[in-house]
């Protein structure tokens, strides 16, 4: 780890000491035993007179901050989500671009006060001008606000999701009018399809940072304002290169959704209700490709033509952004407190008074550190970051793939026309839907499980799912390609999508939750190196689809991916089972549970010998 990654370590311990008090034992034994020492060499030079007063004092200031304490802690247990707002806001903070300390002004260097004025003299301590939030029933805070207005938030935040994902394979069963209109093979068209998904790679590394800086609310409007005009330039596009570029960039502004809205459902919702809302997000990115190919073969069959396969999208995408525009608050509780600052700033005239976030400079190379060198170091140096990456990434690459698949067996072997040889895809979504079904089950044992284990999470508890999906998963891929015969009824394969849909859920929400429980503070850079492999892999696969299932035939490609899929279903097995010894090894994982069953064994052997000695 390097001294970035140590700041936010810093940062989130000293946003959360009692939850990592075991980590930082050392220091702080030693920083109390050096007070200790200190304090008993002093008692003891005193003279005696000054020895009892020192005595007094301290038994007075012992008593005085033990009650303190105790109404401290009896506030904490009435109103436990109070501490946790203000240490989520203080590590936001830490962990914004540009927020890290700067080197001290060179005054010699500053220009003139004006008006042959003296510079005045600094201000008493910033901290004394910071707003916070008025505790924890402060209705400005995201998690205050009444339930329909999350609920309204939340179903905008998921249909500009859903526009995001429909638009990236809406393009598939328009592939023939395309190739027809501007004399393009198959191969060339695919293109489409792949570098809109390319964009979904780049878009995360400009939109979170953003977020983090403005506020979830101002990327979102933009982004969604952008995807629209995009996809307009598709329909309007007179050659393919103006076509597939806006595709791109349709993909680029359409990836800010995904890389910001799990992050607006932390802002709303408390660890109880969060799992649901990111649940119903992850199905919609699912089922979002899903649907596209039935509604889109329609639509370019139809008088309409393939062009519409872009203005809906383009409609779907103005109407999220005015929506958001309109009825979206900012959610973020640091930029929140700007807007709380600037309100008194007016009124008291008082223009001292700021918000933590104003303080923020942006800085192109801690961007670049943070956004890139980072989570390319947790990629690359973590076993468990590398290997589920690598699993996820197949995962999104069949995923886009199967748009290939589907077309050839439902629309050339089983000769469906364009809008019917969509259909099948609903195998997919049923299986997607149960994935949802099972998780929101799970849900409340999930949580209780977590409670008894005083709110530490164990990572290793999110892979039971993931095994299961990613033997189903196996055994849906087997299925579809040895069942896709003429001479086998369309419904077979049909029901194959079922277990495809339904494997690809679990193991990837199981999987992504296991890398948010392994490495909490450094999270959000090994998902971010997660993002940008699945979007390379999602952006090549259907590239070289038509190849092997030209080549091969379904039946034999389908094995093959097949063959790669139950290369992987140990990988669940082997880090439930072994995952603990893999995070105790790890720079970057802090294992929270790992160092509870320290100090539990610590606590066994202290009481065992001392129960030896009497």
């Amino acid at each position: 780890m390097n001294d970035e990654d140590r700041d936010i370590v810093r940062a989130e311990r000293d946003a959360d000491p009692e939850r990592f008090r075991n980590y930082f034992r050392e220091p702080a034994n030693e920083e109390a035993e050096s007070v200790r020492s200190s304090g008993s060499s002093s008692t003891h030079d005193a003279p005696p007179s000054s020895r009892r007063t020192a005595s007094m004092a301290s038994r007075t200031f012992t008593r005085t901050s033990t009650q303190i304490e105790d109404n401290f802690m009896h506030y904490l247990d009435r109103h436990p989500t109070a501490i946790q707002r203000m240490q989520d806001h203080r590590l936001q903070h830490s962990q914004t671009v540009g927020s890290s300390k700067r080197a001290p002004v060179d005054t010699s260097q500053l220009p003139s006060f004006g008006g042959n004025k003296p510079y005045p003299p600094p201000l008493p301590p910033s901290e004394d001008y910071v707003v916070e939030f008025d505790g924890h029933d402060d209705p400005r805070h995201a998690m205050n606000w009444p339930t329909n207005k999350k609920l309204y938030v939340s179903a905008i935040l998921i249909f500009d999701s859903l526009a995001a994902t429909f638009a990236s394979s809406v393009f598939s069963p328009a592939a023939t009018f395309v190739e027809e209109e501007f004399g393009k093979s198959r191969e060339v068209v695919v293109l489409c399809t792949s570098l809109f998904v390319l964009g979904y790679a780049i878009g995360p590394s400009i939109f979170a940072p953003m977020s983090e800086l403005y506020g979830r609310k101002t990327p979102i409007v933009i982004a969604a304002f952008a995807f629209g005009i995009f996809n307009i330039g598709v329909a309007v596009a007179k050659d393919y290169q103006t076509l597939i570029l806006c595709r791109f960039f349709a993909g680029l502004f359409g990836s800010c959704p995904l890389a910001v809205v799990a992050a607006v459902f932390a802002d709303m919702y408390s660890n109880q209700y969060r799992g649901v809302a990111v649940t119903a997000f992850s199905g919609t990115v699912f089922n979002g490709p899903f649907m596209a190919p039935f509604i889109g073969g329609f639509i370019a069959k139809s008088y309409l033509g393939w062009r519409w396969c872009a203005y809906i999208p383009a409609f779907m995408g103005f109407t999220a952004g005015t929506l958001a525009l309109l009825y979206q608050e900012e959610s973020y509780g640091p930029v929140i407190l700007v807007s709380k600052a600037s309100e008194l700033r007016r009124l008291t005239r008082n223009w001292g008074i700021h918000a933590k976030q104003e303080e923020v400079e942006v800085d192109l190379q801690e961007l670049a550190v943070k956004n890139i060198a980072r989570p390319l170091r947790i990629l690359f140096t973590e076993p468990i970051v590398l290997l589920i990456t690598i699993y996820m990434s197949f995962l999104y690459g069949l995923l886009y793939l199967s748009l290939t698949a589907y077309g050839i067996v439902f629309n050339q072997i089983y000769g469906f026309s364009l809008g019917v040889s969509g259909l099948p895809y609903f195998g997919l979504i049923v299986g997607v839907g149960i994935g949802i079904v099972l998780n929101l089950i799970d849900v409340p044992r999930y949580t209780k499980k977590l409670a008894a284990n005083d709110n530490i999470p164990v990572p290793e508890w999110r892979l039971p799912i993931a095994m299961v999906g990613g033997i189903t998963f196996t055994i849906g891929l087997f299925w579809f390609g040895w069942t896709a015969k003429a001479s086998i009824p369309w419904i077979v394969p049909t029901l194959a999508g079922i277990f495809i849909g339904f494997g690809l859920f679990t193991v990837f929400l199981g999987c992504l939750n296991y890398i948010i429980d392994a490495y909490l503070m450094l999270a959000a850079s090994a998902i971010a190196a997660n993002t940008i492999m699945r979007s390379l892999a999602g952006a090549i696969f259907p590239l070289f689809a038509t190849y092997m299932f030209d080549g091969i035939g379904i039946d034999w490609g389908m094995t093959l991916l097949g063959c790669f899929a139950a290369l992987f279903i140990p990988m669940p097995f082997i880090f439930y089972f072994f995952g603990k010894r893999i995070r105790a090894r790890s720079k970057f994982a802090p294992a929270p549970d790992i160092e509870k069953d320290k100090e539990k064994r610590r606590d066994e052997e202290e009481s065992g010998g001392g129960g030896g000695s009497s």
